[in-house]
């Protein structure tokens, strides 16, 4: 597990991780346990593959949900105040320019949960998130990616 690492977000990406908390323990884990006292219903739980499908599937939520309460246990919210809408942060949208390809992204910093690269969503931890932290408007940054440098120029911090 990420033992005492420190996760940032967003108090709304903290809320939606309470939200998927709460329905893990107390709706998924009824659910999980209808289906466990169904299949031992069929009898011989030695050769019962709904048992062992619905043990399976409860093993999974309590990982999942240990993951995520210790994810919301050392959550930090970061603190709107310190958006200024001048330098790039968690929170913060942000209008790029990658300048070996010419294209323009309009990319969202959340933390590490908000994630959603296929909406532009990125995370604080990836290699572009990283390199444009700390910018301003005007600066350029330089991003260390599994495919190699990539150059972005920051041409507006919309939020």
């Amino acid at each position: 597990m990420d033992n005492l690492r420190e996760f940032l977000m967003t108090q709304e990406e903290q809320d939606k991780l309470k939200e998927q908390i709460d329905y893990l323990k107390n709706e998924k884990r009824k659910e999980i346990a209808e289906k466990i006292n169904v299949a031992r219903g069929y009898g011989d739980l030695s050769e019962n593959s709904e048992y062992d499908a619905a043990k399976a599937e409860q093993a999974e939520n309590e990982e999942l949900l240990k993951t995520l309460e210790h994810r919301l246990k050392y959550s930090k919210i970061v603190d709107a105040e310190s958006i200024d809408g001048k330098t790039v942060n968690v929170g913060v949208t942000v209008k790029v320019k990658n300048m070996e390809l010419g294209n323009e992204m309009v990319l969202t910093i959340t933390g590490s949960i908000g994630a959603d690269p296929m909406n532009g969503k990125i995370s604080v931890e990836s290699p572009i998130a990283k390199a444009l932290i700390g910018k301003k408007v005007g600066s350029t940054a330089v991003a260390e990616t599994p495919a190699g440098s990539k150059k972005f120029k920051i041409l507006e911090i919309l939020k």
